[in-house]
């Protein structure tokens, strides 16, 4: 009645089922810092939480040469006053080559 399953459907099934758990638009490694770093508490990738879905950081920086830089640094200083009167913490626990990472993640979220 029971079938044992072959390692490749195993492992077909593990890659569907982290497919499906992973966000549009999310790299496991990038999602799995961004959870870590508690940034779905207050973003998710398309809508407004707290601060605004990734998607509409990507629009509004769309073209800047010089947004993965200024959101990296935001990222690690924290801020304020860019998307309302809440202030984005800071994530001074954060590498910068981890907060340069996240920004280009965001940044393609668009």
């Amino acid at each position: 009645m029971f079938k044992t399953l072959s390692t490749a459907a195993l492992q077909s099934a593990i890659a569907v089922l982290c497919a499906v758990a992973t966000p549009a638009g999310a790299t496991p490694d990038m999602q799995a810092l961004a959870e870590k770093s508690g940034c779905f508490s207050c973003h998710s990738m398309q809508n407004k939480l707290v601060g605004p879905g990734f998607a509409e950081v990507a629009a509004k920086y769309k073209g800047d040469s010089e947004a993965p830089a200024k959101l990296a640094r935001k990222i690690r200083e924290g801020g304020k006053g860019s998307w309302g009167r809440i202030p984005m913490p800071p994530h001074s626990n954060l590498k910068e080559a981890e907060a340069q990472q996240l920004a280009n993640w965001v940044l393609g979220a668009g």
